[in-house]
């Protein structure tokens, strides 16, 4: 049987007081669309109509192609809404999910086991519902002794036993398809809102006899949707939760959840600890034993096994096994760190790759270069990388030492195991086995200290 969904992202959201569309807002670093998107081309829906209206331009442009639109132009209620996909399925034979692109927290095994209860039972209508401790201004859902469903009942209409209900409309829909389009054309707007709700088709079906079942969802966070900066946050926070529980049943060791930020994209190996403060997004890939933290951000990173990474940035870096980083550290997009590598305090590498066993260890700016085995940088060692309008290359081969303080204007090559010598500045290329001093003799003048300060105190006292 074919799926089909429509999925409702034409609201306006002023609540959320923003400049952009609602259901682009990231929850974990995807957009709330992205997730119930994702979720529905996971379990592959053969079309998806994403219903927009205000803002109809940026949601287009974020979904590109993956998805059919239709469009509402004016904002009448649910039933309006759904009703915009007629022209796109109202013909097909199926299954059509209905859901709310502004419900970050829907799960994909929820909405899979809808669809199998939907198909088991023949329904015309299958409803996500969740059981929450305070259902105050939800509405209610009323069944038989049986456990069929035969209402949705609002807050402000609900008797005294009603409101005592605890299992509320969570919000998510699945419909014979040709049975949902023939309900909507029924749905009139004779309410104070004047507008067509989604939720009359179910008073209509049990009009007609049809079968209504509710699938209650494991997680009533499910349920929430996100209309202001508020319950972003809350979504956020409750998305979070889910992450670092799974990779903490993986075998992941999170010291302090609550200051932990792993976005869902992340992949992490077993029996790596994460410190506090850690902050990880993106496609971040995290190998086994590895120890992250405290307070170190990886965004797109590669992080292979074994690695210490401590108090640090990594960029679109790779880390090879075997080797440390930071404190303090700061590992731009293109450093390519390989094994048994040291990155000390206060370094910077950018696009360069620095070869295994290499020591960099303190105040030391690398960038735009190649860097072989076996190499030390001295503190305060740099790359000169930029002349002012291009970038060039600095090779430093194999056993080399760089002395503190030294700087290497690139375009520029070290030969293997040279000698830099501190406090140098290298222009030409230093062959292999060679001895670099690039700096002016020193000259003492003695006596002439205190020469220097009556010169000081005098020119102090002119002005």
């Amino acid at each position: 049987m074919k799926i089909f969904s429509i999925v409702l992202a034409a609201g306006q959201g002023k609540r959320m007081k923003t400049k952009k569309h609602k259901v682009l807002h990231e929850v974990c670093g995807k957009p709330m669309i992205e997730r119930v998107v994702g979720i529905i081309e996971r379990i592959r829906a053969s079309r998806q109509i994403v219903v927009v209206g205000y803002g109809a331009e940026s949601v287009q442009a974020y979904l590109g192609d993956r998805v059919e639109f239709a469009m509402q132009h004016e904002q009448l209620g649910t039933g309006h809404a759904v009703l915009q996909a007629k022209d796109h399925l109202e013909n097909e034979e199926g299954i059509t999910i209905v859901a709310y692109g502004d419900t970050p927290l829907l799960r994909e095994e929820t909405l899979t086991r809808m669809i199998e209860m939907h198909k088991e039972q023949g329904a015309a209508a299958t409803i996500m519902t969740a059981v929450v401790k305070d259902p105050s201004g939800l509405g209610r859902i009323i069944r038989t002794e049986e456990g069929y469903v035969t209402g949705i009942v609002e807050q402000k209409d609900c008797t005294p036993e009603q409101a005592l209900i605890p299992e509320i409309n969570a919000g998510t829909y699945c419909f014979d398809n040709r049975k949902l389009f023939a309900a909507l054309a029924q749905v009139t707007n004779h309410n104070s809102q004047k507008e067509y709700y989604l939720t009359d088709v179910i008073e209509i079906f049990n009009r007609q006899g049809e079968t209504i079942i509710g699938c209650c969802s494991e997680d009533p966070t499910e349920a929430m949707g996100v209309n202001d900066r508020i319950q972003l946050a809350e979504a956020d926070k409750l998305m979070r939760e889910r992450i670092l529980r799974n990779h903490m049943l993986n075998g992941v060791s999170i010291i302090d959840p609550a200051n932990t930020y792993i976005e869902d994209g992340v992949e992490i190996g077993m029996d790596t600890t994460l410190l506090p403060g850690c902050v990880l997004k993106g496609t971040t890939r995290i190998g086994e034993d590895c120890v992250i933290g405290p307070y170190s951000e990886l965004v797109d990173a590669t992080v292979a096994d074994q690695v210490d990474i401590k108090q640090s940035v990594l960029h679109q870096a790779s880390v090879g096994s075997h080797s440390s980083v930071g404190p303090f550290a700061y590992l731009r997009p293109g450093a390519k760190i390989g094994e048994h590598v040291k990155i000390g305090d206060f370094v910077e590498i950018k696009n360069a790759t620095i070869g295994e066993g290499t020591k960099v260890s303190h105040l030391t700016y690398v960038g735009d270069a190649v860097v072989g085995k076996n190499v030390n940088f001295g503190c305060g060692a740099v790359t000169v990388n930029y002349d002012g309008f291009n970038k060039q290359i600095t090779e430093v081969e194999d056993d080399a030492f760089i002395g503190s303080n030294v700087n290497l204007i690139a375009p520029v090559k070290i030969g293997k195991a040279s000698y830099v010598v501190a406090g140098s500045t290298i222009t030409n290329e230093v062959f292999e086995n060679d001895v670099a001093i690039a700096r002016e003799r020193q000259v003492n003048k003695a006596g002439y200290a205190e020469k220097l300060r009556e010169r000081f105190r005098a020119k102090k006292t002119r002005e």
